[in-house]
């Protein structure tokens, strides 16, 4: 994709960035837009800026809690209501919007027969799993890490692997032990300019649903001024006036005014050993 001057454009030019993980968060009205237009679902306003939804089941709810720790978006399921978390999912407040829809609106779609549609057997299921996409796209394992990491061919983006043994109550308090753990930036190990963490059980098709728009070189569409200043010399950019449409980038500029889109999955691909998820094994 031809990459132009960023100072020979305005600075409110809609552009198109490729990569999306490092195009900055965007504009997060479509994930507003999938949760209020999900049926059933509620939503409340705290302390004037937080947003807190609940599904109709009351085992889902997602904080958009602005000035916390993370900021972002903080996912959480218990099979009891009142019970604790069986998964936490948090996006921070920099994670580009794109991945963030792709896992709500996965959430929205399939909760209501408890995301039957998406498992072996189901309409949506595509057997893809996390590490059969990083593999498509050419993402190379780092032998001997730990925690076990795969990073994007650019080497601004890796997705990360727990290993040994870790009590599933300490990644339900403390994000940074999550077993699963999407970034990006500059360098996206040790200074992350975004984070996004899954618990151990939270479900594959969620995480693989972001992992799809983690991983795809497509480029996403951005406002000039909206990419961060810190990576405007590792992304390339085009103007979105004369780039050829695409079907992602089109669906992306479009979820802000419209009502909810449909996600849909990647093609089916060979799983690889890299990302087994199950489901919650606790004990009640």
């Amino acid at each position: 994709m031809p990459s132009l001057d960023p100072l020979a454009l305005d600075p409110n030019a809609d552009v198109l960035v490729s990569p999306g993980y490092l195009a900055g968060p965007g504009d997060s009205r479509s994930i507003f837009n999938t949760l209020d237009l999900a049926p059933g679902w509620t939503k409340a306003i705290a302390f004037g800026t937080d947003t807190y939804y609940t599904s109709p089941c009351q085992r889902v709810r997602v904080a958009n809690a602005v000035e916390s720790f993370y900021g972002g978006w903080t996912i959480s399921y218990a099979e009891d209501p009142l019970g604790v978390p069986d998964w936490i999912t948090t996006f921070d407040r920099n994670t580009p919007h794109e991945i963030v829809v792709a896992f709500t609106e996965t959430v929205v779609d399939g909760l209501h027969n408890n995301f039957a549609d998406y498992l072996s057997g189901g309409r949506h299921y595509t057997g893809t799993s996390p590490a059969s996409l990083t593999a498509r796209h050419g993402w190379e394992p780092v032998h001997g890490s730990r925690p076990f990491r795969t990073v994007s061919p650019d080497g601004h983006a890796a997705y990360q692997m727990g290993v040994g043994w870790l009590h599933e109550y300490d990644e339900l308090l403390t994000p940074e032990k999550s077993t699963w753990r999407m970034s990006a930036g500059a360098d996206p190990v040790y200074a992350p300019s975004w984070q996004a963490f899954f618990s151990r059980y939270t479900p594959q098709h969620l995480i693989t649903a972001s992992t799809a728009v983690f991983t795809d070189p497509t480029p996403v569409p951005r406002a000039l001024d909206q990419i961060p200043d810190r990576h405007r010399a590792l992304v390339s950019v085009s103007r979105a006036d004369t780039a050829r449409p695409d079907p992602r980038a089109a669906a992306a500029l479009a979820r802000s005014t419209r009502a909810q889109a449909t996600h849909v999955p990647p093609p089916p691909a060979a799983p690889t050993a890299l990302a087994t998820h199950a489901g919650s094994q606790r004990q009640r």
